[in-house]
């Protein structure tokens, strides 16, 4: 599939469909109206069929007469306000209602007349960026393990974004930035989609190592438990104890900016697979553990991206990669182990590993000397039932790096929301036999899982990203979600 910005004749331009924009109460936008006049027919079909103009409504007609295009799609995009605007919402509804329609047809070479919507608040071509990444996004396939894939007659080939001569630059350069942030999303997905028993450990520090191949400004390194142990990481390797497959910690770095210009570290959680251990979860729904390893997916996702772009930005990315299994040397509830910083941990509970593989990566990204620091994690199911599916949860050391993602996430539509992280908390960590325990009992799960990391991200601003409800969806869409991808994206380049 291929995206560019292009000066077109709505009523000469060849094409399986044009798509245009009605809004409500019968208000039309220029190109719409245009294209209708020239088909003596349209106006009594869209009274027929009571298309409104409402948002998501659409109306699909075949061969328009007196144009080019094969079909003309018209998508409703709601009520326009005083100024002749619609809401970022609204867009996004129009845009999805678009793919939902052209799904279901041959169409291929397709063109989208966007850039004469007026958006609220939305910078110059956030159209064309909207186009690129919600079209790269639509068309994803989690079915490629599958022997015989299903037919899916919708395959876009060539995608116009219709522009003004005024805006075809910028246009031009929002394609390309929708397209990058999509391919991080994609990959993310491909990632978590994929089974324990091919992503694991080593195939995740495989893939990063590909991600690094004939790149000038990304290197790759991966450091194997015999190191891990030598540098006395033995809270990582307390977790990876009871499986066969060995634990990585997976460093990148990413150099856009100047040498003097101290990192963003994103530090990713990667359990590959989590039954929980010797404290063995319930069999129902456990294949979704696969999904345990979202957060170091997303980091890799968000290299992919930055690897696009090129932003002149310092980027460092650390994975702790791990199975949790449970065998004859596993960790055992109330072993106590020692971190690399030293500080010593009573594990209560197995099934809360990733902050002891977390905590490990935490103190050696120290060594980076981070501007600030982001951990990406599926922690805790008590984030899901405090949050649901829709927000991510944040906790930081630091209202001012916190703020900055809080609004990194409203611009791109991958938002979080900001949770407690007072001292009334840590006291529930509080062991008889270690510096603490691994869980805080069940009030405040996630919040205590954050205070927990919080005893190991005291050098630094840091913020812990809780994404156990937003990683992944589950019944009959089940499959990554590529989040929080944008969100770390839009940080970065804020950043830049």
């Amino acid at each position: 599939m291929s995206y560019s910005a292009k000066i077109v004749d709505a009523i000469k331009q060849r094409s399986h469909c044009l798509v245009v924009v009605s809004y409500e109460n019968g208000v039309l936008s220029p190109t719409a109206s245009r294209v209708l006049e020239a088909d003596a027919s349209a106006g009594a079909i869209i009274k027929r069929e009571r298309f409104q103009g409402k948002t998501g409504q659409s109306l699909l007609l075949l061969n328009p007469q007196g144009i080019a295009a094969e079909r003309l799609l018209l998508i409703g995009a709601g009520a326009q306000d005083k100024d002749g605007a619609i809401t970022a919402e609204q867009f996004r509804k129009a845009l999805q209602r678009a793919f939902d329609v052209l799904k279901g047809t041959a169409a291929s070479d397709i063109v989208f007349f966007l850039d004469e919507i007026v958006v609220k608040n939305a910078a110059p071509a956030w159209q064309a960026a909207q186009l690129a990444e919600k079209l790269s996004t639509f068309i994803y396939r989690s079915d490629k393990l599958k022997s015989k894939l299903p037919d899916n007659p919708f395959t876009p080939g060539k995608i116009i974004y219709a522009t003004s001569k005024a805006g075809l630059n910028a246009a031009t350069k929002a394609l390309v930035h929708g397209e990058a942030l999509a391919k991080g999303i994609n990959f993310t997905r491909d990632l978590g989609d994929l089974p324990g028993n091919i992503c694991t450990p080593t195939y995740l520090a495989d893939e990063a190592k590909k991600l690094g191949r004939n790149q000038s400004k990304l290197s790759v390194k991966v450091l194997e438990e015999k190191q891990m142990a030598e540098l006395k990481m033995g809270s990582l390797l307390s977790v990876s104890a009871g499986s066969d497959q060995p634990a990585k910690l997976i460093v990148l770095e990413y150099r856009g900016g100047s040498k003097n210009d101290a990192p963003v570290a994103l530090v990713g959680k990667g359990i590959t697979f989590d039954t929980g251990g010797i404290s063995l979860k319930p069999g129902a729904g456990m294949d979704e553990m696969k999904y345990d390893m979202c957060g170091a997916a997303s980091v890799l996702g968000v290299f992919q991206t930055l690897i696009e772009l090129q932003p002149a930005i310092n980027v460092v990315g650390v994975i702790a990669a791990s199975e949790n299994m449970p065998s004859g040397k596993a960790t055992k509830p109330g072993d106590i182990v020692t971190s690399m910083s030293g500080q010593t941990i009573e594990i209560l509970n197995t099934d809360a590993e990733g902050r002891l593989v977390l905590c490990d990566a935490l103190t050696y990204t120290e060594r980076f000397k981070p501007k600030a620091v982001i951990d990406i994690a599926t922690l805790t199911g008590a984030c899901v039932i405090a949050l649901g599916h829709h927000a991510t949860g944040l906790f930081s050391n630091n209202d001012d790096l916190a703020e900055a993602l809080l609004d990194a996430g409203k611009q791109a539509h991958d938002r979080a929301w900001h949770m407690p992280l007072w001292d009334d908390y840590q006291k529930q960590l509080d062991s008889n036999f270690a510096d603490m325990a691994n869980i805080g009992g069940r009030e405040g799960g996630s919040i205590t899982a954050a205070c927990f990391l919080s005893r190991f991200a005291k050098k630094f601003p840091w913020a812990h990203l809780d994404i156990a409800g937003t990683a992944w969806k589950s019944g009959s869409a089940k499959g990554a979600t590529g989040r929080p991808v944008p969100l770390l994206v839009q940080y970065l380049l804020n950043q830049a």
